[in-house]
């Protein structure tokens, strides 16, 4: 129920009307990524910093985020130009072979590619900005997040009005960059705050809930639903299930269930299992692996087991059911 449309996986190239005074969605097909479209950069807002700096003052927060996105417009203009003239010039010739009927319409190879901001760790600036028990799984929380989005989302409205070309907000996947700007900020701002520790901090990925904030995956969408269906760019959320998954046509439920109740573009399944050295994936947590255990078993029921000078030593006072 986003407002992501079926036939979106066959637009965004040549018939795409680029209609600047809109914000447009990124298209559909395989994993949010079609034929002829994508992103000639990608930038990161340091929203932790932002609200660091600001000293709890919302206005101060909006006026630092202004000037970050004004040249994060102005850094991406100028990579946009720079890779535009490269493709002209043959640097890239496989791409610039697909993106022919682009030129052909638009007079720019790369007309049809989004300049794309994200942002991180909003769940560490609304700590910041307000206090310790306001965070993204609260619903003060949440609606300045949305207010946020929708302030970003407009001033990209008017980065295309300005530039002719297309701008798109995405959760950005982070996962180098929400440890490696909090090691930054925590040498800068000892008292800045992050998740995880102080030997290994990090940022909450874009919008998302603390981790570990709960294991019911439909509190979890409906937590996110509010910011999820803001982002016009790539988003997912990952539902852990904390439990092994028996039967495929539970998972079939299961997204059927979620993408009818809640507006949530792209999600992810991830039952619980275990990985063992000989035996592979196992379904479910196991501490010890069962298979394994079931071989030991047998053996000790046929008087096989033996230690040796290259093995790891056995009790076999063990009791060992059978």
């Amino acid at each position: 129920r986003s407002d992501l449309r079926p036939e979106d996986a066959r637009s965004m190239c040549c018939r795409l009307r680029l209609e600047t005074r809109e914000l447009k969605n990124k298209g559909g097909g395989l994993f949010g990524a079609n034929p002829l479209t994508g992103s000639v950069g990608v930038i990161t807002i340091n929203l932790p910093r932002i609200a660091y700096l600001s000293n709890h003052n919302i206005n101060e927060f909006y006026a630092m985020l202004d000037e970050i996105l004004e040249a994060s417009k102005e850094g991406l203009e100028k990579k946009r130009n720079a890779v535009e003239k490269f493709t002209e010039m043959g640097l890239y010739p496989y791409s610039r072979i697909y993106l022919e009927p682009i030129k052909e319409s638009t007079g720019h190879y790369w007309d049809n590619h989004f300049s794309t901001i994200g942002i991180i760790g909003m769940n560490e600036a609304l700590q910041m900005l307000f206090d310790r028990s306001v965070h993204m799984g609260t619903q003060k929380g949440i609606q300045f997040a949305v207010d946020v989005m929708l302030h970003i989302r407009e001033k990209l409205k008017q980065f295309q009005e300005d530039t002719g070309h297309l701008f798109n907000l995405e959760a950005t996947p982070s996962e180098s960059t929400s440890y490696s700007l909090a090691v930054k900020d925590k040498k800068i701002y000892p008292d800045i705050v992050t998740a995880g520790t102080e030997e290994n901090p990090y940022y909450t990925n874009s919008t998302q809930l603390p981790v570990d904030y709960t294991d019911d995956p439909f509190e979890l969408a409906e937590l996110q639903e509010p910011v999820q269906r803001l982002y016009t760019g790539g988003t997912v959320v990952h539902f852990f299930l904390g439990e092994r998954l028996y039967n495929p046509n539970s998972a079939k439920i299961f997204v059927k269930k979620i993408l009818e109740n809640f507006e949530i573009p792209y999600i992810t399944i991830t039952p619980s299992f275990s990985i063992c050295p000989k035996h592979g994936y196992i379904a479910g947590e196991h501490e010890f692996c069962p298979l394994c255990d079931e071989e030991l078993k047998e053996k000790a029921k046929r008087g096989e087991l033996e230690n040796n000078k290259n093995s790891v030593k056995i009790n076999v006072d063990l009791k060992i059911d059978i």
